[in-house]
């Protein structure tokens, strides 16, 4: 009886992270994550569509800039009414952002997803067993940030990758096929992924703050797609409205992907450094609400 009673406290204690790599570790709770999100059919399901719906716009895309050509070249267009023929807005200058076409399509499924992903664990109760089995519970929303993110950014880099793959027959026929190493194609394609995961970031916190699926979606929809419409039309209000919607966070993201910028808009670069920290911003505040919420 006295042996079995000094036992139980050693077999309910934890187990704490060791050195031989046997107790809890971030590389496994990574591994778990990954688990939960590759296991469920209609993800990867989800996923694998996405890919395909953002190959075939991209191709659509390139069949309509490559009928267009064939018009402007097979038609006496008066001088005032030809598109420019060099520059981001002229049809050769269009087709360069083939590959990322149907970035608009993947960003409003991975952003869904990512919501899902995350909220449907509050929605569910499945996040008590996560941050019992975690209890710090910062490291298992990094691990689910981290997995998903990367995700986002394989779907997004091989969508672009077929894209250009998929488009450059079609576009030859009107001499508007071009090289991936080309100034600035090779970024964009590499960019439409990292676009991608910044919204999976961005969608992700906005999942942890609202703990809702539908609230979660709907916000996401509303910051990416809604908000943006809503300063166009009242742009003419002011002129500081469209010089502030540069920095909202599709906004910038949308010149992450771009090959060519024109002058008053951000820069690739610019961008990039508006959406990040949009994404860290919002995460950073999903963290430490996570910390001191009750699950």
């Amino acid at each position: 009886m006295a042996t079995s009673t000094q036992n139980a406290p050693a077999q309910q204690r934890p187990r704490q992270n060791r050195d031989d790599g046997t107790g809890l570790n971030f590389g496994r709770v990574l591994r778990s994550e990954w688990i939960k999100v590759t296991t469920v059919p209609s993800t990867v399901i989800l996923l694998a569509c996405t890919v395909v719906v953002m190959v075939g716009l991209a191709a659509l895309f390139a069949w309509a800039m490559a009928t267009s050509a064939e018009a402007i070249a097979g038609s006496e267009v008066p001088a005032e009414f030809q598109a420019p023929t060099e520059g981001p807005n002229s049809i050769a200058g269009q087709a360069l952002t083939t590959p990322s076409a149907g970035l608009l399509f993947g960003q409003l499924l991975i952003a869904s997803l990512a919501v899902v992903l995350i909220a449907s664990e509050w929605a569910t109760g499945m996040i008590r067993s996560t941050m019992v089995a975690v209890p710090k519970r910062i490291p298992a929303l990094v691990a689910k940030t981290v997995i998903v993110a990367l995700i986002a950014f394989v779907v997004g880099l091989a969508s672009a990758l077929v894209s250009y793959l998929v488009a450059q027959p079609i576009l030859r026929g009107q001499d508007l096929d071009f090289a991936l190493t080309q100034d600035g194609v090779l970024a964009s394609v590499i960019n439409t992924g990292t676009f991608l995961a910044l919204v999976a970031v961005i969608s992700i916190s906005l999942g942890t703050l609202l703990r809702n699926t539908a609230g979660g979606v709907v916000t996401a929809v509303g910051v990416f797609f809604v908000l943006p419409l809503i300063v166009q039309l009242i742009s003419g209000l002011a002129d500081w409205i469209p010089k502030a919607a540069r920095f909202l966070p599709g906004d910038a993201g949308t010149q992450l992907v771009m090959v060519t910028t024109v002058d008053g808009d951000l820069t690739q670069w610019e961008g990039g450094l508006v959406m990040t920290a949009w994404a860290l911003g919002l995460l950073v505040v999903a963290l430490v609400v996570t910390k001191k919420r009750d699950v």
